[in-house]
């Protein structure tokens, strides 16, 4: 069930948000409860079947971390034993057909099993992967309480699409947090926004970045760059614009969720743009794969290996196909020149500059994520640096900027942090009595949200709905 759905918006949570408050608040376990079973619920969604996967891994990691525990005997061996079962349910779902083709392809000739692949495992499983590591490292207490740590595991408003959690920051809310009306407003406000950029921005720039790379023969160094430019603005509103309805939802619950995002579109540099975009994700790795791996406290070589490692499991975690792995091993060559080659060369050129070199690879980098294979990724790539097909300009590449003209207009304020700007030069005023600054600070939020939640609630009923990108993931 995806946030911007009908069911969602209102069937589902009016009835959680009703049965949640309906308990209260010193009832801390009845509230949780209900939180467990709307989470649930909401994944049974797309599919009893699935059910038992997520569930299963909940007992797994529950009954391995109180087994792992500092003090308890043959500890390792339980670590290691469900570190094993998590990556082998991992790979088993979301990689043995792409292992098996490849396979075929060399010769083999196996029969390649339809596998369904679970809504958001490899959220769930690098969270409890993280608490595995967490509580043999010592750093967090082993939970006793089964029920808790499937909320945590299970919790609705980050399941399918992160952000990935930690124990450490999530349990203490378990046992007291406090739900607030303000809280509840800065929540729904957040929700609000979130939800545009989904319907508003990012489902009207798919149509673009689905155009482009459908063209074909048809492709032209415009609509290639278009195409690519649409994609990037796409992705990026699609996936914080979850994790913003993500956090929403955490706040009204009483929850404060990690960020995922810190306007990575403003970076200067590969190294950069990864310590803003997916956040979570990128300290997962850092935590649990770089630094355990030795890090950069090590030879030149070896911090080579460290790096190409950790790429190419980004790349393999984000899917099971050749044009992700490309990505990955792209960042990891991009990330090594930065470090060992031309790095201070980059800290010296002007900030422009800078952020043209950024925004320019990370346009690259999304081509190769986006295309169906590494064949459409290299007419894209080709295609925007001069040897396209149709040529340079096309009538199609005009149609999409007269069609989306506004939606294009809009994305780039949106996706700078033109927010906090305004915010700071609104408080520097009402910090000098100004009035209105102070009622546009207390209530502008408020009122746009409001504007653009209707607006998203007609665009809703009046277009076909859309699947969240990193659902796929």
């Amino acid at each position: 069930m995806a946030f911007s759905s009908m069911a969602f918006l209102f069937g589902f949570l009016p009835l959680a948000l009703l049965c949640y408050f309906l308990i209260p608040a010193r009832l801390r376990g009845g509230r949780n409860a209900v939180l467990l079973l709307f989470s649930l619920a909401f994944y049974c969604w797309g599919g009893v079947r699935l059910l038992p996967v997520l569930l299963c891994s909940c007992v797994l990691n529950w009954a391995a971390a109180l087994l792992a525990a500092p003090g308890r005997k043959h500890r390792r061996a339980a670590l290691v034993s469900a570190l094993v079962l998590d990556l082998g349910m991992l790979g088993y779902f979301k990689y043995t057909g792409f292992l098996l083709d490849n396979l075929n392809a060399l010769g083999l000739d196996a029969a390649v099993p339809a596998v369904v692949l679970p809504a958001g495992i490899s959220f769930f499983t690098f969270q409890a992967i993280a608490y595995l590591a967490d509580v043999y490292r010592g750093t967090v207490p082993a939970e006793c309480s089964l029920p808790r740590l499937t909320l945590f595991m299970a919790f609705f408003p980050q399941l399918l699409q992160g952000p990935i959690l930690r124990w450490g920051e999530f349990a203490p809310a378990l046992a007291d947090r406090r739900e607030t009306a303000a809280d509840a407003a800065g929540g729904a406000v957040r929700f609000c926004f979130g939800l545009a950029k989904k319907v508003l921005l990012a489902d009207a720039l798919g149509r673009i970045a689905d155009g482009a790379f459908a063209a074909g023969g048809r492709l032209t160094v415009a609509l290639a760059w278009l195409g690519a430019i649409a994609y990037t603005l796409q992705l990026y509103f699609d996936f914080s614009g979850y994790t913003d309805m993500a956090l929403g939802l955490g706040r009204v619950f009483g929850f404060r969720l990690p960020e995922n995002f810190n306007y990575p579109y403003v970076a200067k540099s590969a190294a950069e743009f990864w310590r803003r975009w997916h956040m979570t994700l990128s300290f997962w790795f850092r935590d649990y794969v770089y630094i355990p791996l030795g890090g950069n406290r090590c030879a030149k070589g070896r911090q080579i290996v460290n790096l190409l490692a950790v790429w190419l499991l980004t790349g393999l975690w984000h899917g099971a196909a050749w044009n992700f792995v490309l990505w990955g091993l792209y960042y990891a060559a991009l990330l090594m020149g930065e470090r060992f080659l031309w790095g201070r060369t980059l800290d010296r050129l002007p900030n422009p500059l800078r952020h043209l070199y950024a925004l320019v690879l990370i346009t690259v980098g999304w081509v190769l994520f986006r295309s169906a294979g590494l064949g459409q990724a290299g007419e894209m790539v080709s295609a925007m640096f001069g040897f396209a097909p149709g040529g340079l300009w096309s009538g199609e590449a005009e149609y999409y900027l007269r069609q989306f003209r506004w939606e294009l207009l809009a994305a780039i304020p949106a996706a700078l942090p033109v927010k906090n700007w305004l915010r700071a030069g609104l408080t520097a005023k009402q910090e000098q009595g100004s009035r209105s600054a102070a009622l546009t600070l207390a209530l502008g939020p408020k009122v746009l949200a409001f504007g653009l939640l209707g607006l998203s609630a007609v665009r809703l009923l009046s277009s076909t709905f859309r699947s969240f990108l990193y659902f796929q993931f």
